[in-house]
């Protein structure tokens, strides 16, 4: 969950809705000696963790100095698969402008995705504005306190239900984000790829025997900062690590090894053309499907090839004239889970007004020098700062 790396590894069904997978004792995945050795051992782990944290620990992060349930929820759907550096000034703008339930729920879209753009991963924003407005209709605006309940919202898995109950109201409920994962695994030499349900049950397993019966919250940020700046990904500072002595992966001079890569795999590539059509200082963006890639945020029209560019600008455009004009910008590539996106600007101007929706899809007329103030995706935004940017002025030599 907060990370000094990326929240690389996303919480095991953060992003989808599922069932709450059953608590499994360790005996599912090892022998009686092994499971023995692991539950001894683990008696030390909470107790030397939590004299750590209280020295050395994160005490003073934007939603820890008032932890209700609201803001632990908004902050842990935002550190999901991000690092906690990049989501803190988030957080404050969020929080400033949507500082209730009710306040979220009552928000147009755009204007949350706004405040998400630069973020990434828009389903989780797209998840936590619909359930906002699920707890103001069904729950009375108030956070359910019980984790199936917390669970049958949108966008929130087990480990995140688990660590909002922990965070906020002290609750005693075992997590497994990216960066847990990783100290269990190394901790008891855990073979194997997380992602792999054999060895998330046992990791589940693993995260019930150490987590203690009382000081929750306390335990629970513990292991999360541990994994975020001593447990980290690549070199672990492990003679640092307060738990150090008991660990399997040190002992065998594996650490750096544990947990498992994610197998290879090649993603294919994409090829898109954006049309960017200019009217002066605006610029023709159109809002993508609720689903998908960016999904409900603005971008540009897109097609597969620069022919069908042109075919649109006369077709739904009367952008005849423009059509003959078109050029080329550097291309812009964007890495995706599972694929990589290639898209090529189509650049083209016009006079005309016209704005026409295709197939129901709306567009509007963007002022690219003005300050957003709608949902626009990441590389569409950096796309439109540097080509609004004046172009650099060529000084004499004489």
């Amino acid at each position: 969950m907060r990370t000094g790396s990326p929240r690389q590894q996303t919480k095991t069904g953060s992003h989808a809705k599922r069932r709450r997978p059953a608590v499994i004792g360790p005996a599912t995945h090892g022998s009686a000696a092994d499971d023995s050795r692991a539950a001894s051992a683990a008696a030390s782990f909470a107790p030397a963790l939590l004299s750590w944290f209280r020295l050395h620990g994160r005490h003073d992060l934007p939603w820890q100095r008032d932890p209700t349930p609201y803001r632990v929820w908004v902050s842990e759907v935002m550190l999901q698969q991000t690092q906690v550096a990049t989501v803190i000034p988030y957080f404050e703008r969020f929080m400033t402008s949507f500082p209730t339930v009710a306040d979220l729920a009552r928000a147009a879209s755009d204007e949350v995705l706004h405040h998400w753009s630069g973020l990434g991963y828009y389903a989780r924003a797209r998840n936590l504005h619909r359930a906002a407005r699920i707890v103001v209709a069904e729950h009375a605006g108030e956070v359910p306190a019980g984790i199936d309940a917390l669970m049958a919202l949108p966008g929130l898995g087990r480990s995140t239900a688990a660590a909002i109950l922990a965070l906020s109201r002290g609750e005693r409920h075992p997590i497994l984000d990216g960066n847990v994962k990783r100290v269990l695994a190394r901790w008891f030499a855990v073979d194997g790829f997380p992602g792999d349900a054999r060895i998330a049950s046992r990791l589940w397993a693993l995260s019930e025997l150490v987590t203690p019966p009382d000081h929750a919250a306390e335990f629970t940020q513990a292991a999360m900062d541990l994994g975020a700046t001593l447990c980290t990904r690549t070199k672990p500072a492990c003679e640092r690590c307060p738990v150090a002595p008991g660990c399997r992966a040190r002992a065998s001079g594996r650490a750096e090894l544990l947990p498992a890569r994610r197998p290879p795999r090649v993603r294919p590539v994409r090829r898109v053309y954006w049309l960017v059509l200019t009217r002066g200082t605006h610029v023709l963006l159109e809002r993508r499907p609720e689903s998908g890639i960016w999904g409900g945020l603005w971008s540009f029209p897109e097609f597969e090839s620069r022919a069908l560019v042109a075919d649109a600008l006369r077709r739904d455009l009367g952008a005849s004239a423009a059509a003959k004009r078109l050029s080329v910008a550097p291309m812009v590539r964007h890495a995706f889970t599972h694929f990589e996106l290639e898209a090529i600007p189509v650049v083209a101007a016009t006079r005309s007004t016209r704005a026409a929706s295709v197939e129901g899809v709306p567009r509007t007329w963007y002022n690219s020098c003005g300050r957003a103030s709608i949902g626009l995706a990441a590389p569409v935004a950096a796309f439109l700062a540097a080509f609004a940017a004046p172009a650099p002025v060529q000084r004499s030599r004489a």
